[in-house]
């Protein structure tokens, strides 16, 4: 006798996952009912809320209040006016006049003499050398005030010419062309060089400048206003570097 089955359509093979499927859907059901919550509620616990949720602001009823001034006091009571009869007479008196005769001579014996007292003002800050009132002079240098100006920039640069040395740019390694040097330095209220500044191309060259500035001699003073003020000069040093 032939079987008619499929020996595919046996479902005892299956046994085993079909058992654990079915308890796995058993226990999802059991922790949903446990987990499901539900709230009664009803209509007297909603009016109860709502209620009992209600503010009830009381607004107090105010009243304004007129300030009552006080009534103005009363005018003060006029003076009585007492009439008195003049029964004394009066003296008339001849006034004495003070001014004098055209004819008499006073003559002032002593007098004051009055002394203007001028302030002095002092000036603290430099005084640029374009601008100063008188120059400083330079040792030997001699004239009006235009003359001794051009003499102290002729004495200064024949100074730096004279000894400044010039080769110090080419055993630099300088790049070829004009090489500039400035050198700021103050004249002060006693002629003498401070405050001395450089800059250039290199700091040798800054050094140099410096020292050559270092031995200008001492200088009679720059005055402003007729007072002995310090006169600040700016000195360019040219080079040229040839290869």
């Amino acid at each position: 006798m032939l079987v008619k089955k499929s020996s595919k359509a046996r479902l005892s093979p299956y046994r085993k996952l079909f058992f654990q499927l079915g308890l796995v859907l058993t226990l999802l059901l059991i922790y949903i009912a446990l987990e499901w919550k539900t709230v009664d509620r009803y209509i007297s616990d909603l009016e109860q809320i709502t209620i009992e949720n209600e503010e009830f602001i009381e607004i107090p009823i105010t009243q304004r209040i007129l300030e009552i001034k006080p009534p103005p006091p009363p005018p003060p009571a006029p003076e009585k006016i007492e009439i008195v009869t003049n029964e004394e007479d009066i003296i008339e008196t001849v006034l004495e006049s003070t001014e004098t005769d055209e004819t008499e001579f006073v003559e002032v014996t002593e007098y004051e003499k009055i002394e203007e007292i001028i302030e002095e003002e002092e000036i603290e800050k430099d005084v640029p050398f374009a601008i100063i009132e008188e120059s400083p002079v330079y040792p030997g240098c001699k004239g009006d005030k235009n003359a001794l100006r051009q003499c102290l920039q002729d004495k200064i640069n024949k100074h730096v010419t004279k000894h400044f040395r010039v080769d110090l740019a080419q055993e630099l390694g300088l790049e070829e062309g004009k090489k500039k040097v400035y050198v700021q330095f103050k004249i002060d209220k006693t002629g003498e060089i401070v405050d001395i500044r450089a800059r250039g191309p290199h700091v040798r060259l800054e050094k140099e400048a410096i020292r050559v500035v270092q031995l200008l001699p001492r200088m009679t003073p720059g005055k402003q206003r007729t007072k002995p003020v310090r006169v600040s000069y700016t000195l360019p040093i040219t080079l040229e570097v040839l290869k």
